[in-house]
């Protein structure tokens, strides 16, 4: 089995997926144990470390592993 990198940027992905959980950033940080100012740097990178993607993942409940991975 294989997987490839789709060219998404995850920072966004995140991001849009916060707003139409009608989270805060405020919020997000505390999930996440980090501060809100790392969660706006957060939202401007491409990629991400996969182990903080599939916490984040769990803690907003979407499968951003899907969003940004496919098999081939």
């Amino acid at each position: 089995m294989k997987f490839t990198m789709k060219d998404v940027h995850v920072g966004n992905l995140i991001h849009d997926e916060l707003e139409q959980q009608g989270r805060t950033v405020v919020w997000f940080a505390k999930q996440i144990y980090c501060e809100k100012s790392n969660v706006y740097k957060m939202f401007k990178r491409k990629s991400i470390d996969l182990f903080q993607l599939m916490h984040i993942s769990e803690v907003l409940d979407h499968n951003f592993l899907k969003d940004c991975y496919e098999e081939s």
